[in-house]
Protein backbone atom coordinates (compact mmCIF):
# COMPACT_ATOMS: atom_id res chain seq x y z
CA UNK A 1 0.00 0.00 0.00
CA UNK A 2 3.01 2.09 0.81
CA UNK A 3 4.53 1.75 -2.33
CA UNK A 4 1.41 1.75 -4.30
CA UNK A 5 0.39 5.76 -2.42
CA UNK A 6 4.33 6.19 -3.24
CA UNK A 7 4.37 6.00 -6.64
CA UNK A 8 0.67 7.83 -7.33
CA UNK A 9 2.39 10.56 -5.36
CA UNK A 10 5.04 10.95 -7.66
CA UNK A 11 3.37 10.87 -10.49
CA UNK A 12 0.37 13.22 -9.63
CA UNK A 13 3.27 15.36 -8.56
CA UNK A 14 4.70 15.48 -12.18
CA UNK A 15 1.01 15.65 -13.98
CA UNK A 16 0.67 18.38 -11.63
CA UNK A 17 4.18 20.55 -12.51
CA UNK A 18 3.86 19.84 -16.11
CA UNK A 19 -0.25 20.96 -16.06
CA UNK A 20 0.90 24.05 -14.01
CA UNK A 21 4.03 24.98 -16.71
CA UNK A 22 1.45 24.57 -19.61
CA UNK A 23 -0.88 27.04 -18.86
CA UNK A 24 -0.19 30.57 -20.09
CA UNK A 25 0.22 33.29 -17.70
CA UNK A 26 -2.06 36.02 -16.96
CA UNK A 27 -0.68 39.36 -17.02
CA UNK A 28 -3.84 40.93 -15.02
CA UNK A 29 -2.79 40.32 -11.49
CA UNK A 30 -5.29 40.85 -9.19
CA UNK A 31 -7.41 42.79 -11.83
CA UNK A 32 -8.38 39.39 -13.01
CA UNK A 33 -11.17 38.95 -10.33
CA UNK A 34 -13.54 41.87 -11.89
CA UNK A 35 -13.38 40.68 -15.56
CA UNK A 36 -13.64 36.71 -16.53
CA UNK A 37 -13.02 34.79 -19.45
CA UNK A 38 -16.08 34.30 -22.03
CA UNK A 39 -15.51 31.09 -22.59
CA UNK A 40 -16.18 30.29 -18.45
CA UNK A 41 -19.87 30.91 -18.61
CA UNK A 42 -20.40 30.73 -22.36
CA UNK A 43 -21.62 27.82 -25.03
CA UNK A 44 -17.71 26.33 -25.27
CA UNK A 45 -17.25 26.06 -21.46
CA UNK A 46 -14.51 23.13 -20.56
CA UNK A 47 -13.96 22.67 -24.81
CA UNK A 48 -10.52 24.78 -25.15
CA UNK A 49 -7.23 24.28 -23.63
CA UNK A 50 -6.79 26.38 -21.21
CA UNK A 51 -10.26 24.68 -19.00
CA UNK A 52 -9.12 21.66 -19.55
CA UNK A 53 -5.56 22.16 -18.21
CA UNK A 54 -7.10 23.95 -15.08
CA UNK A 55 -9.48 20.56 -14.55
CA UNK A 56 -6.51 18.73 -14.73
CA UNK A 57 -4.50 20.45 -12.39
CA UNK A 58 -7.50 20.78 -9.73
CA UNK A 59 -8.24 17.10 -9.98
CA UNK A 60 -4.35 15.94 -9.72
CA UNK A 61 -3.75 18.53 -6.77
CA UNK A 62 -7.16 17.00 -4.93
CA UNK A 63 -5.56 13.81 -5.66
CA UNK A 64 -1.90 14.74 -4.81
CA UNK A 65 -3.49 16.04 -1.22
CA UNK A 66 -5.84 13.14 -0.33
CA UNK A 67 -2.60 10.99 -1.26
CA UNK A 68 -0.31 12.39 0.29
CA UNK A 69 -2.70 12.82 3.84
CA UNK A 70 -2.81 8.77 3.64
CA UNK A 71 0.21 8.42 3.02
CA UNK A 72 1.59 10.17 5.88
CA UNK A 73 -1.24 8.60 8.38
CA UNK A 74 -0.02 5.20 7.68
CA UNK A 75 3.66 5.65 8.28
Amino acid sequence: MNTFLSILVLVVGIVLIVAVMLQPSKSEGLGAIGGGNTSTWGKNKGRNFEDTLKRITIVCAVIFMVSSLILASLQ
